[in-house]
């Protein structure tokens, strides 16, 4: 895989920003957040405590794949691609694509989501993320790592299940 693009899934609270940062960073490579793709429209309605639908997302994942298309070094990239359906929009026209999917339960992540400040995505949302994901099937070829334990420890899990090398 001369130029893999990691794309980091999981509903909000899993930690992809953190994680998918300092992954980006032991590695030496590109880093994007695909929540600085969503149009101000959908941002506005996150922060009213309104659920986005498969209309409001679409915008979102077509400047995340086309920002992945873009790219011409390894790259990571986080986004919650909760349904298959966005998985498959995202991974068009990048067959280097490897799916990282940060695992966790509602307990967790709730947790997560009542000390985080600062973010446009509340808390009373979680319901509907969990109701939305579809985890990735075995056909999609994930690397399911678990977000249980600190960013640094999660982090080695991923280089370690996906068997990357991190930059000297």
């Amino acid at each position: 895989m001369p130029n893999p693009i990691l794309l980091l899934m999981g509903v909000s609270g899993s930690g992809k920003t953190t994680i998918g940062a300092m992954l980006a960073g032991r590695l030496g490579w590109t880093y994007a957040e695909a929540d600085d793709f969503h149009p101000p429209a959908n941002v506005e309605k996150m922060h009213a405590g309104i659920p986005l639908n498969d209309d409001d997302r679409r915008p979102w994942l077509e400047a995340t794949a086309r920002w992945m298309r873009d790219q011409t070094a390894p790259a990571v990239v986080t986004s919650s691609a909760l349904k298959r359906k966005y998985r498959d929009l995202l991974r068009e026209g990048r067959p280097d694509l490897r799916l990282i999917y940060l695992e966790g339960d509602k307990d967790l992540i709730g947790g997560r989501l009542a000390a985080r400040h600062g973010h446009f995505f509340p808390k009373e949302l979680l319901d509907s993320q969990f109701a939305d994901l579809e985890p990735p099937g075995p056909d999609e070829d994930p690397v399911v790592v678990s977000v249980d334990g600190p960013p640094d420890q999660v982090v080695q899990r991923i280089i370690d299940r996906a068997g990357l090398v991190p930059n000297s």
